[in-house]
């Protein structure tokens, strides 16, 4: 991860360390395991936090944050592994073989299942149907973000270019990647994608000049704005948002593009009502802490604890209005 997301990195840091601590705190007053529970009421054994996505990116320090606060309410290690790919499928796949006990749960991205079915056949598309829905999470917008010697300011100084505009995303099928392509072909601008596996390789490029423009969550870039390692040159969200209030919308730009991520904590189809419950309440309660509060605000995270119902509402929302968006300007987003 760059260096120079101070912040973040702080608090990454902070996760590693306490959770360390509470494994071995674990260890002494519940009986725990490397697969599972031993048996007995739940949870009896370590809860496994898997994150389909590389680490340093922001699903992956929200899930370090809620992995910590989980684990000091239900009194159980949560170990956090990172499996990326494929914007999340990969570790989605192996999340709805599992066993349905509780015992390994994942924070998954809106994108997954709103935006790369687009990308792919039925076949391979990640259903939501296959998973249950525990609660909704955050709210993580879009910044599309250049590096300063590129010398753009807005989405009209990239078509005055006159040029092929080389744009990172955060990977096919992904929020970063429906933003960009709307915007660029609504502005008419030529643009040609450079997926990675998640934010934290995205911005890297951007910081190397790699790419020319690059969009990622807000999270993962305003550290660099504030630094002035990066320039600002639209948000996708409906209006401006008030941890980048000088950085004017898509569509105050002329461009209609409204795209977000938000994230939501799953478990394999099928877990008991009593897991489910014990999830969620350790989630609820790790939400009210002032250390999870902080930890949104630092990393320009907007809470959406919201039901499983209003998490699944949305998804289907979402999806039936980026389908209408690419066909209307007849853009494939297949990798």
């Amino acid at each position: 991860m760059p260096a120079s997301r101070t912040t973040p990195r702080r608090i990454l840091a902070g996760v590693l360390g306490t959770a360390a601590a509470i494994a071995l705190t674990a260890c002494g007053g519940v009986k725990t395991t490397s697969t599972g529970g031993a048996g007995g009421e739940y949870p009896s054994g370590n809860i496994e936090f898997s994150v389909g996505a590389s680490p340093g990116g922001s699903t992956d320090l929200i899930t370090r944050a809620l992995a910590q606060g989980m684990a000091k309410e239900l009194g159980v290690s949560t170990p956090v592994l990172n499996k990326p790919g494929a914007n999340g499928a990969l570790n989605a796949k192996e999340l709805q073989s599992a066993a349905p006990d509780g015992y390994k749960i994942a924070v998954q991205n809106a994108s997954l299942f709103t935006i790369t079915p687009l990308t792919v056949s039925p076949a391979e598309a990640t259903k939501i149907d296959s998973f249950d829905v525990i609660t909704g999470i955050s709210r993580d917008d879009y910044v599309m973000a250049t590096n300063p010697k590129s010398g753009y300011t807005s989405i009209k100084d990239m078509k005055k270019a006159g040029k092929t505009i080389r744009y990172g995303t955060t990977g096919v099928g992904t929020g970063a990647q429906l933003a960009s392509a709307l915007t660029f072909k609504s502005a008419g601008i030529e643009a040609t994608a450079v997926p990675f596996d998640g934010g934290a390789p995205a911005l890297t490029a951007l910081l190397g000049n790699q790419v020319d423009v690059s969009t990622m969550q807000i999270g993962e870039a305003i550290e660099n704005v504030k630094a002035g390692k990066l320039v600002p040159l639209a948000v996708f969200s409906k209006e401006r948002i008030p941890y980048m209030p000088d950085v004017p919308t898509a569509t105050e730009q002329g461009f209609d593009v409204q795209v977000t991520q938000y994230r939501f904590l799953t478990a394999p189809r099928g877990a008991p009502q009593d897991v489910k419950t014990k999830l969620l309440d350790a989630a609820k309660k790790t939400f009210a802490t002032p250390e999870y509060k902080k930890f949104n605000e630092q990393n320009s995270l907007t809470p959406m604890e919201v039901t499983p119902e209003e998490v699944l509402s949305s998804l289907q929302g979402d999806t039936a209005t980026y389908k209408k968006q690419l066909d209307e300007f007849g853009i494939s987003l297949a990798g």
